[in-house]
């Protein structure tokens, strides 16, 4: 028998092994649909992102879209992709497919200062050498001295990028907790405005820069990629899905 698996309805808590549970919800096709033009010749990152790479970097963490209900599985997946595709489009306002069809088009920071070890790479685009280090001894991989196996190794980059997402960097939780409804807002929390839902992902991977300011166009195409990508797997947004009153964690 393939692992175990316990059929998810919407009021019904369910847990499915990484195996089963993410490829069933990202199959190939709705992975080809999400990153629509990720192959782009006019992609850097052009042929480097697979569906392999991610189903093999997605069962390196049991949890990771397989917990709770159906609903609440798509909408972390989505969230997922959506931040993710934020960090790497290519995209425009007038991009063939329109802005969100081009996620997934770098692996590497644009405009990187060269003398930076450190920079951006990968789906999360991991940045600085305390990321580096804490994901790579996570993995168990020596991203110290050699950073750049993150933009080489498909399946590596997609590691840090579900590493990040899956593990808090206090005072922040991790995006993971939040999507799957289990974070709790602190007292502090809520009197910086900081509530459950996908708007306080972006808080946490850019609040210092996106949140707290109104609306921000970095934030309004990571709210546009989550509600296409929602769409998609036919699963609600859910409630306060933008940070603009929310302060940045620390700030």
């Amino acid at each position: 028998l393939l692992a175990l698996t316990v059929v998810a309805t919407m009021n019904t808590f369910c847990y499915v092994s990484a195996q089963q549970g993410v490829a069933f919800l990202i199959t190939e096709d709705i992975f080809n649909e999400f990153l629509k033009h990720r192959n782009d010749g006019a992609c850097a990152a052009k042929g480097f992102y697979t569906y392999n790479s991610f189903i093999l970097a997605a069962n390196r963490f049991p949890s990771f879209g397989n917990v709770g209900n159906l609903e609440t599985r798509k909408r972390e997946l989505a969230a997922f992709f959506a931040q993710t595709s934020h960090e790497t489009t290519g995209g425009w306002e007038t991009a063939p497919d329109g802005p969100y069809a081009w996620g997934y088009c770098f692996k590497e920071e644009q405009d990187a200062d060269p003398e930076e070890m450190y920079y951006g790479r990968g789906p999360i685009q991991l940045t600085g050498k305390n990321n580096y280090e804490a994901a790579g001894k996570a993995l168990g991989y020596d991203l110290i001295n050699n950073p750049n196996i993150v933009a080489s190794n498909p399946t590596i980059s997609f590691k840090t990028a579900v590493w990040f997402w899956m593990n808090p960097q206090p005072p922040k939780p991790s995006s993971h907790i939040v999507m799957i409804g289990k974070w709790s807002p602190s007292g502090s929390d809520t009197a910086a405005g900081r509530v459950p839902g996908y708007g306080v992902v972006t808080n946490i991977i850019n609040g210092g820069v996106e949140c707290g300011r109104g609306s921000d166009s970095n934030q309004e195409d990571r709210i546009g990629f989550y509600k296409k990508y929602c769409d998609i797997l036919g699963a609600s947004y859910g409630s306060n899905i933008d940070c603009n009153s929310q302060r940045s964690f620390g700030g």
